[in-house]
């Protein structure tokens, strides 16, 4: 008997511009964003999820003021703060297909990659790629790695600490990554088990894992001002 699969399509152009500098590299959004049965409280915009963590901590750290809900303003506020700190998006997951209709990176099948090394090469000032996620099977980086390697490139490691930093050199240039710890509940268990994380919580018991993301970011983020 043949399942019959969802083929999961990313929803959403890449969000590029020659200026930009970093770019935000995901996989897909939840399927309910490539049916267009979003929520109340969703943004129609990349990472708009609700139950997603990128704009809330990008909110806390920049004091933004967003609103978290489905009208054009809260697009509108997302696309002036990414054009402003020339921070661009874009996921390497073009599709996949799915037995089970849900947002995990490892149900994806089949997947279909977008060609982020061609972007680079196309926007020549990006110098960074900030995945929100890592190397596990099916995240970003992992897909990174196996599209460089259909190009000849590898990632050089930086740092081999959380969150792990590589660099890749394309057409002459540098390009560092940033594996940030995935902005998603799944990772909650990931960042419970590090050490850092649990000095932190036991010098200040009402610290969280949501704190725990807002200072990683902060340090990869807070620079383009």
């Amino acid at each position: 008997m043949n399942l019959e699969l969802f083929k999961h399509t990313h929803p959403y152009e890449p969000f590029l511009f020659p200026e930009a500098t970093k770019l935000i590299v995901g996989t897909l959004p939840p399927p309910r964003f490539t049916t267009g049965e979003l929520k109340l409280e969703d943004v129609d915009f990349c990472y708009g999820s609700c139950n997603g963590m990128l704009w809330p901590i990008l909110d806390r750290i920049f004091g933004l003021n967003l609103k978290f809900e489905n009208t054009a303003e809260a697009i509108l506020q997302r696309e002036h703060f990414l054009l402003k700190y020339k921070i661009g998006v874009c996921d390497i997951v073009h599709s996949a297909e799915r037995e089970k209709i849900d947002a995990s990176d490892l149900g994806m099948k089949n997947v279909v990659l977008r060609d982020l090394v061609g972007y680079l090469k196309d926007y020549p000032n990006v110098d960074t790629l900030l995945f929100t996620g890592g190397n596990s099977k099916n995240g970003p980086e992992y897909f990174f790695r196996r599209q460089l390697k259909e190009y000849g490139l590898q990632l050089d490691v930086v740092s081999d600490e959380v969150p792990r930093i590589h660099e890749v050199e394309i057409e002459n240039r540098r390009v560092k990554t940033v594996s940030l710890t995935a902005p998603s509940g799944a990772a909650n268990r990931a960042i419970g088990s590090l050490q850092l994380y649990k000095d932190l919580k036991s010098e200040n018991p009402s610290f969280t894992t949501f704190d725990f993301r807002v200072m990683q970011y902060r340090d990869f983020f807070e620079d383009l001002g």
